[in-house]
């Protein structure tokens, strides 16, 4: 276990560092993108193949509509900001998974999923917007790769991914499915009070340039606070606190409102 904990100071001091598109907040960064990309993409396909698409052809093109029109956003804003080499690889999916799970995620490289169980919460087309916006948040701000090299440091499993699914296949895929939020282990790797607040912001920018009113950002997670009271929701079990989300994106709306023209 010493060793391991040697290990993870050393990777870590030695570790490529890199920021967070937009917001420029430094983070540790131990694989590439592209082995993280094409690593989700062969597990996304597995997802898919081992779930129930949903067959409600409105819903499925809902959700659809709603990533595209985020894919499109994202795109722009990061053209504007002269970063759209971070964006490099990403081959964009978006698909409804028939099952009661109140979640949704996106894996890097633009792998969306959204659960039927999340539906009735989002209320309408905002409503999932404001999920779709997070979750694609977290894959631009790369924070599934900065959590997958916080616990491959921490496990002693190198910097490589290719290499550590080598040394221990079914832990590198473990950690990759729970950094991105899918399967029943999700609340074993929680993101941070920091990561969930980015995401947030973000996600508000990016609804609002795909012409969705980032004011339906603060009843949804109302909705979702309240359905959470009796449960644990997984969009729910991370830092910050209900009320400290919701208050935080209070103040950010000013900002988000000036991406917004309604279509």
């Amino acid at each position: 276990m010493f060793k391991k904990f040697l290990l993870a100071v050393a990777l870590s001091a030695s570790a490529g560092c890199a920021s967070v598109p937009i917001t420029g907040r430094n983070q540790i960064s131990l694989v590439s993108d592209q082995e993280i990309n094409t690593m989700a993409a062969q597990e996304y396909q597995k997802v898919l193949q081992t779930s129930k698409l949903s067959t409600d052809a409105s819903q499925t093109a809902m959700v659809r509509r709603v990533g595209q029109r985020i894919q499109q956003a994202v795109e722009t804003y990061f053209r504007q900001q002269n970063q759209s080499s971070q964006l490099e690889g990403y081959q964009w999916e978006f698909n409804l998974i028939d099952d009661p799970q109140e979640n949704a995620w996106c894996m890097p490289g633009g792998k969306v999923a959204v659960y039927t169980g999340i539906l009735p919460i989002t209320a309408d087309e905002s409503g999932l917007a404001v999920v779709m916006g997070h979750e694609i948040a977290h894959a631009v701000a790369r924070h599934s790769n900065e959590r997958i090299s916080q616990q491959m440091a921490a496990q002693g499993l190198g910097g490589v991914l290719s290499a550590a699914v080598g040394q221990n296949p079914s832990a590198t895929q473990n950690i990759f499915l729970q950094a991105v939020g899918v399967g029943s282990q999700v609340g074993l790797l929680k993101f941070s009070r920091t990561q969930e607040s980015e995401a947030d912001h973000l996600g508000l920018i990016f609804m609002a340039m795909a012409g969705y009113n980032p004011d339906a950002a603060v009843p949804f997670w109302e909705r979702m606070a309240a359905k959470n009271q009796g449960g644990n929701i997984e969009l729910l079990s991370t830092h910050p606190s209900d009320a400290t989300r919701i208050a935080n994106i209070q103040k950010e709306l000013p900002e988000a409102r000036k991406y917004y023209t309604a279509r």
